[in-house]
């Protein structure tokens, strides 16, 4: 692909008429040739950045796989494999990674894609059971290297590597350097470009306060924090996953609308969680840090430290939730009684809680769940038309709609939620009948 061809795409397809300054200089520096590092903070389009060079590097005509790009999570594959596709013209793009049927996959990469987006360990596997001839592939991507660089993946990203030998180019970027790379990466005198001092910006957009708990235990303090707060989208951080579990029953059983996400929860759920947040049918999603990085997730105006992040660069990640591109934010960090603040934690002021101006988000949307998707050829017009057609909803009525491989969900406002399903029983959609319910 050419370079116009892409930036009308990015136009088009993202509605992103602008490169920013970090992706305007990855687009040209990389022209060089070479291996390339880019730092550059969370939430300023690192994967359109090195996508724009990748996709003008590669050939559409070649019916071989030229580059594999490794990400630490299945979230962030999902994120990036969403945007290579949009922005890839004539060649295809195939994902996999850990929790998605394998089955599937197998039968995705059966015709062969010129780019790949995985997570490490499903990768190798694929590569193992000869599903996949990586032997071709030119170049590849690190997103967050720092991640996909600890010592849990090591051995596997060492194998991936060992079987390329036609390797010539590697992008890495992340949020924060490491202090060496490994060996088996061969990288050579790489390109450094850093835009972390882009923070400083970021900092001006995020307003840092200080909220005091009377009680060790900080669920009434969050709670009254949420009510004052406004209707904006929050996501709370917790360290583990039982913190989650209970400070999710907690704000649940006090009224609030919110959504859970965490590690044990099945991918299914995890998927979900995540689309009823960015969709409004959530206001609030309580996370662990698996959901500080590699999310897609819009317009969330509050993060809130529940517990004190174990390390700067995971504070750095959780904060770079909110103020994304040119929006603003708020940040709370609550302490209980004799907590000590970390060092690298500055606060702008305190926030000083109000038992008596309490006022919840209000739920917007209500979103309903279709058992099929894109492997059963629904798309999201097939379910647009559905529900104008068969329903009292109107086109500015519905929401934000996701298709994945075997089930939909779609936003509707929440004023329909009393009439929708009854209106929609027995109804087809492309002469198929479907299980359709709502999202609780």
């Amino acid at each position: 692909m050419n370079e116009k061809e892409i930036l009308s795409r990015l136009s088009e397809r993202l509605g992103i008429s602008k490169l920013n300054d970090m992706q305007t200089a990855m687009n040209i520096r990389s022209k060089e040739g070479g291996d390339v590092v880019l730092l550059s903070p969370t939430g300023t389009g690192k994967t359109i950045a090195y996508l724009l060079p990748l996709l003008q590097a590669v050939k559409s005509e070649k019916e071989s796989l030229q580059c594999v790009i490794i990400a630490p999570s299945r979230e962030l594959v999902l994120q990036i494999y969403g945007v290579a596709r949009e922005l890839a013209s004539g060649m295809k793009v195939a994902c996999c990674y850990g929790g998605h049927n394998v089955k599937d996959e197998k039968n995705s990469l059966s015709a062969t894609p010129t780019i790949l987006v995985g997570t490490p360990g499903r990768t190798l596997d694929h590569i193992n059971r000869n599903h996949i001839d990586v032997s071709t592939v030119r170049i590849v991507v690190l997103d967050e290297f720092d991640k996909s660089l600890e010592l849990g993946f090591q051995d596997e990203m060492r194998r991936i590597i060992g079987k390329m030998p036609r390797l010539s180019r590697r992008f890495l970027t992340s949020a924060t350097m490491i202090d060496n790379f490994p060996d088996f990466l061969r990288l050579s005198t790489p390109l450094v470009l850093n835009f972390l001092s882009v923070k400083k910006n970021l900092d001006r957009r995020i307003s840092v306060m200080e909220v005091k708990s009377d009680n060790k235990d900080k669920l009434k303090a969050a709670l009254t924090l949420i009510g004052n707060i406004g209707e904006g989208k929050t996501i709370l951080f917790v360290n583990y996953r039982e913190s989650a579990e209970r400070v999710y029953d907690f704000l649940h059983n006090n009224g609030l609308s919110v959504t859970m996400y965490h590690g044990g929860l099945e991918q299914q759920d995890r998927e979900k969680a995540i689309t009823l947040f960015n969709n409004g049918t959530y206001k609030v999603l309580v996370a662990t840090d698996l959901g500080s990085r590699g999310l897609d997730i819009v317009e969330v105006e509050n993060i809130i430290h529940y517990h004190q992040p174990l390390t700067k660069e995971v504070y750095i990640h959780r904060n770079g939730r909110t103020a994304r591109v040119n929006a603003t934010g708020s940040v709370y960090v609550i302490l209980g009684p004799d907590e000590k603040c970390a060092d690298y934690m500055k606060f702008d002021s305190e926030k000083i809680l109000d038992e008596n101006e309490i006022n919840f988000p209000k739920r917007e949307f209500v979103s309903l769940y279709f058992n099929a998707g894109k492997k059963e050829k629904i798309s999201k017009g097939d379910i647009v038309g559905f529900l104008i057609n068969n329903s009292s909803v109107d086109a500015n009525s519905i929401g934000r709609i996701d298709v994945f491989d075997h089930y939909s969900i779609a936003a509707i406002k929440a004023s329909f939620e009393d009439e929708i399903l009854p209106q929609l029983e027995g109804k087809k959609i492309k002469n198929k009948r479907l299980r359709i319910t709502l999202v609780n």
